[in-house]
This record gives structure tokens, C-alpha cells and sequence, in this order.
């Protein structure tokens, strides 16, 4: 059983890449120059169901598990970080989310909805003032008879400018809850924010919320337990998606300065024959290697839902993305000139794995975590 089921994923990742490469990859420059992610696109995804592969079969998904969903993240980040980004939120961030704390009619209706690509959802946490202190969401909610109102402003929200509904994040007496809140609602403006320096076809805005009322229907999970279970899930999920970004962008960045080395001619010798370049091709390689063990050795633990999963995808999302950064710099310097140039994937690289260190908590929150997780988890007790 387990290998027919191993067989069909691998099926379905094999269908996946040649998809990536003749519908994806080819525009991905191209997405980034105009800043817009076309519809075309969305329907493309989701007739063969890519916007959603960890889905239930029930809900429209393709039903992989996590190593082999971290494997397709790895592809379309290798090909195209705009792509991935959508995908993440779609499966990951909103899909895992409503998948684990959304009622049977809230998981019928929404996740078909985003497996159908009807709808398009954004994740809603961040604010002007709120990045990495979530629990302190200035956005506040009110109960008015049948209705929750919400008022706030959330910012750097990916799609937000493409979304047709969102999960929002906010807080009242009784604490931090989490709504499904559609955009065509009284009271909601969103606002495109412009001159990013990656994520540029991923429609990041500013929401803003005035007096939006929603029925309790929409209210997602427990009152109170916004934070400590939709969040959290949230981010739990997006963080396992990113760190997988990290090695599909890492890759890519091997593979260009590859190319490159192999083409470029210096002093009357491609570049490759030279032993720093053969150095930084070295650490690359090995440095892509390691990360990619820690996402395997997480996804296995993500299956067996070993209660470390979190702890260690945090630690290979951490790990990843600072691999993610160092090869896509290393990727420039092989490149030289050419590595500042657009006609080249380095820059591209570069800027898109930058953002990884931030998004789904920076490098310095989760040095923080890790320590704490290694002070307990590595602490000797005496024995009198």
C-alpha cells in the first residue's frame, strides 16, 4: 500500500516538473519585470490541482504528504518564487489552517472554493506596528448581536491585492481570534503596496478594515484561540513551505552559477577550471545538501507527528533560508558583472531569497526559539 501510494506522488511530481518547465519557468522573469500574476496562470494551476496538493482528495487536493510536498515546493521555487508564494498560501498557510480548525461546512465550501481557484485567499497577521510580536495584534473585534465587527490595518499581506477572501487576526477582551472574511464585504480597502524588492507578482497590500461585520459563521476556530491554535498552525505550515523555498531557490542558484562557470572564459580557461570558483560551487553544493536533510528529516517527522515536528521545522526553515541567502550571493559573485544584470537569474535569485530570513519569523526569532528548544531538550538533569 505504502509504495503504490509513494508511486502515485512520485507521479504526480514527475507531471509537476514537466509542467513547471514548459508553463512556469518560461514566464517567471517576466512576472517579476510586470508585477502582475495573471489569471491564466491561476486556472493553469488549478485544473491539474497544484493550487492545493496537500489537500484531501475530499476537498480537491492531491493528497501528498509532507515529504513529497516539500519536494514540489522545492521545483516551483527553483522555478518561480511568485508561483510558490501563491501555492504556500493557498495549501499551506490557508488550506492546513481551515484543513485543522475549520468546520465541516467552512472546509467544504472555502477549500473547494481555493482548490477550483473560484477564490484566491491571503493570510491576514501582520501590521503596520506587528511583525514578529504577534500576540500583540492591534486589530480589534466586538461582538453586535448575531455579528463581529473588525476594524484594523494589516500590512506586507501576500495577494492581498489579488485575494477574494482572507483570515483575519485580531483581538478583543476574551483574546486573540481568527475570522474568514471576504473582501467584497462593506468596509474593506485594499491597498497595493508598490516597489518591493521581491515578491513583485505576488500583489502584497495594506487591508484595511472598517466596520466590517461578519457572521459568526466566519468566526474560525475557537474565540480566544486565534493565536495559540490558527496562528500557530499557520505558521507552522508556512514555515515547513518556506524552508523547502529556500532549497529550490538555493538550488536554482547552483545551477546558474554551474551554468555559467562552465561557459564563462577568463584569462583563456572557463572559470570552472579555477580552484576558488570550484570553491564556492563546493560549498554551495554541500550547504544545499545538508538543508535538504533537514527538510527530509522534518517532513518524516511531520508524518510520524512526532511532537519535536515543530521544533525541527523551525530549525530547517532557519537553516534554509540562510543557505537560500549565502548561495544566491555566491551565485552573483560567480557571475560577476553579469550577476547585476536581469538577463541573468542571479539577481532574481538574490532578491528572492532574501525575503526568506524574514517571512513566517525572521532568523533572529527563530535563533531564539532554537536555543530554548536546545536548553531543554539538551539539559542534563543530576542524579543525586
Amino acid at each position: 500500500m505504502k509504495m503504490e501510494r509513494d508511486s502515485r506522488q512520485q507521479a504526480i511530481l514527475d507531471e509537476f516538473r514537466d509542467f513547471v518547465r514548459k508553463e512556469i519557468k518560461p514566464y517567471a522573469t517576466e512576472l517579476d519585470a510586470e508585477g502582475k500574476y495573471p489569471t491564466r496562470l491561476i486556472k493553469k494551476l488549478a485544473a491539474r490541482k497544484y493550487l492545493t496538493p496537500t489537500f484531501p482528495q475530499q476537498y480537491g487536493g492531491l493528497a501528498l504528504d509532507p515529504i513529497h510536498y516539500g519536494q514540489f515546493i522545492e521545483e516551483i521555487g527553483k522555478a518561480c518564487s511568485n508561483t510558490r508564494t501563491l501555492i504556500s498560501i493557498q495549501t499551506s498557510i490557508i488550506g492546513e489552517t481551515i484543513l485543522r480548525w475549520g468546520t465541516e461546512s467552512q472546509k467544504k465550501h472555502w477549500l473547494a472554493a481555493i482548490a477550483s481557484g473560484e477564490k484566491i485567499a491571503a493570510f491576514a497577521l501582520t501590521e503596520p506596528e506587528i511583525g514578529s510580536d504577534a500576540r500583540n495584534v492591534q486589530s480589534s473585534y466586538s461582538k453586535r448581536g448575531n455579528e463581529f465587527v473588525i476594524n484594523g490595518r494589516k500590512k506586507w499581506i501576500s495577494f492581498g491585492g489579488l485575494a477574494d477572501f482572507f483570515i483575519v487576526v485580531a483581538h478583543n477582551e476574551a483574546g486573540i481570534s481568527a475570522f474568514i472574511v471576504e473582501k467584497e464585504r462593506k468596509g474593506i480597502k485594499t491597498i497595493r503596496i508598490k516597489g518591493m524588492m521581491a515578491g513583485r507578482a505576488a500583489h502584497i497590500a495594506e487591508i484595511e478594515l472598517r466596520n466590517v461585520q461578519i457572521p459568526q459563521a466566519n468566526l474560525l476556530g475557537n474565540e480566544g484561540g486565534g493565536f495559540s491554535f490558527v496562528v500557530n498552525t499557520s505558521l507552522d505550515h508556512g514555515r515547513y513551505s518556506v524552508a523547502w523555498a529556500g532549497i529550490g531557490l538555493a538550488q536554482a542558484g547552483i545551477e546558474a552559477m554551474v551554468r555559467y562557470a562552465r561557459t564563462r572564459t577568463q584569462f583563456g580557461k572557463k572559470i570552472h577550471n579555477f580552484q576558488l570558483i570550484q570553491g564556492i560551487i563546493g560549498d554551495a553544493v554541500t550547504s544545499v545538501h545538508a538543508a535538504r536533510a533537514l527538510c527530509l528529516n522534518a517532513g518524516r517527522m511531520r508524518i510520524a507527528k512526532n511532537p519535536d515536528a515543530i521544533s525541527e521545522t523551525m530549525i530547517a526553515k532557519y537553516f534554509a533560508s540562510r543557505v537560500a541567502v549565502r548561495v544566491a550571493s555566491d551565485t552573483i559573485q560567480v557571475h560577476g558583472g553579469d550577476g547585476f544584470c536581469s538577463a541573468y537569474p542571479a539577481e532574481r535569485i538574490y532578491r528572492e531569497a532574501k525575503v526568506l530570513e524574514i517571512i513566517e519569523g525572521t532568523t533572529q526569532i527563530h535563533q531564539e526559539f532554537i536555543a530554548k528548544y536546545g536548553l531543554r531538550k539538551y539539559h542534563e538533569k543530576r542524579i543525586d
